[in-house]
């Protein structure tokens, strides 16, 4: 076994399964293993390296800002994060934001704003308030989240979890019409569900519990820290349907694959809730993570990412459909978040993933059977047929494994 893997598994937290690889450098869409083996990156961290690895504008803001003032917490102004709120609110549309660091936290302050929005503004009954969330959700790793969460592994041996939480079916708008009550203060989705295994909801769903929520003054919250900021094609995913929501979460790419950063944005009926000393974040917000912040989103906007994901993704989910294999059950996405599920019955994920790190392309499974899509915004139309005629190959390959397999029984 490798000397690091060795390391990492002695002394880290077996938290995550990783691929046996170890990764060293990166470059645009490329990463490099300790060997000195090349892999086309069609993962992007989850998206959080839409803009590509050390990007030159991103790598040179941070290391501008670092020589000059990193971190001095809340406690005092920065010339550095009124420019950022600035341009994130225009660009969304949407009136205040509250900057933190990871995803999970953007979620948890979402949380926090319609509970006290729903007690403050609405009139609900103080301990009574309710937050409808979808079956198959991901939203992060913290006890609240996971105790809303349907998927076991996530809850198993972590509760008793706090209350006030509803679930439904995702992708049902009638189902979330039966469970609002007088009590119920927001519905969280995520536009498409990334961790759930790349599950696009049927047209008009968003539109639709928009509706539903404004006819009911329950908060509309989306989650887009995988699928915001390009990702599917548009600035936010929810703006395919024209949906602005009352509250939105936005991270991963914000860093610009070199910093956690984070938002929750809000209309400002929600956001004006928080008073000095109801929430915070030693780092939220800090000189470094403003900095890069603006300039990821500049560099979004200047370089038009978000077109290049809507051109690119339907060229990509094209190709990967034409793929003629019995281990595919289907192939869905939107933009460049594109998602092949496997029949578990011939393959599983991690062995697919394997087969394809052999063959130069990095990928990871969801809910073991789906593999991933979603390379840097940055990649090019020849990157993208370099990567399908290797996931092709892979196909082909493990589909001979499996023919011997069954004729050596």
């Amino acid at each position: 076994m490798n000397t690091t893997i060795e390391l990492e598994q002695k002394y880290g937290a077996h938290h995550y399964a990783p691929l046996p690889i170890v990764l060293v450098r990166s470059e645009g869409v490329y990463v490099w293993d300790d060997r000195g083996n090349r892999y086309l990156d069609m993962m992007s961290a989850y998206s959080a390296v839409s803009h590509g690895h050390a990007h030159p504008r991103l790598v040179k803001a941070l290391q501008t800002q670092a020589e000059r003032l990193s971190v001095v917490s809340r406690a005092f102004y920065s010339d550095r994060l009124a420019p950022f709120l600035q341009r994130i609110c225009l660009l969304t549309e949407i009136e205040m934001g509250l900057p933190m660091n990871t995803g999970a936290e953007a979620v948890e302050t979402a949380l926090k704003a319609a509970r006290k929005w729903a007690y403050s503004v609405k009139g609900v009954s103080a301990g009574k308030a309710e937050i409808i969330v979808c079956e198959g959700n991901f939203h992060g790793r913290t006890i609240a989240i996971v105790g809303f969460s349907s998927e076991p592994q996530y809850r198993a041996g972590f509760g008793p979890f706090p209350a006030g939480f509803t679930l439904i079916p995702y992708g049902e708008a009638d189902a979330l019409e039966q469970a609002i009550t007088a009590n119920t203060a927001a519905f969280l989705v995520e536009p498409i569900q990334g961790e759930g295994g790349i599950i696009v909801p049927p047209d008009g769903y968003l539109a639709r519990c928009a509706e539903i929520c404004r006819a009911n003054r329950v908060l509309l919250l989306c989650d887009e820290i995988q699928t915001g900021l390009g990702r599917t094609g548009r600035f936010l995913a929810c703006q395919h349907e024209d949906v602005t929501p009352d509250g939105l979460m936005l991270g991963k790419a914000l860093g610009g694959g070199l910093l956690p950063v984070s938002i929750f944005l809000a209309k400002r009926e929600v956001m004006e809730v928080f008073q000095p000393g109801d929430h915070g974040s030693t780092f939220g917000g800090n000189p470094l993570a403003a900095t890069v912040a603006l300039e990821a989103l500049n560099i979004l906007v200047e370089e038009r990412l978000p077109e290049r994901a809507a051109e690119l993704g339907d060229y990509l989910i094209r190709r990967l459909r034409a793929i003629d294999s019995p281990l595919i059950k289907a192939v869905r996405g939107k933009g460049l978040l594109t998602g092949i599920e496997l029949d578990t019955r011939m393959i599983s994920g991690q062995a697919f993933c394997l087969a394809l790190a052999a063959n130069g392309v990095l990928s990871k499974e969801a809910h073991e059977a789906v593999i991933r899509f979603a390379p840097p915004l940055i990649i090019t139309q020849a990157q993208i047929d370099w990567a399908v005629e290797r996931i092709g190959q892979t196909f082909l390959e493990q589909e001979a494994i499996l023919k011997r397999s069954r004729q050596s029984v």
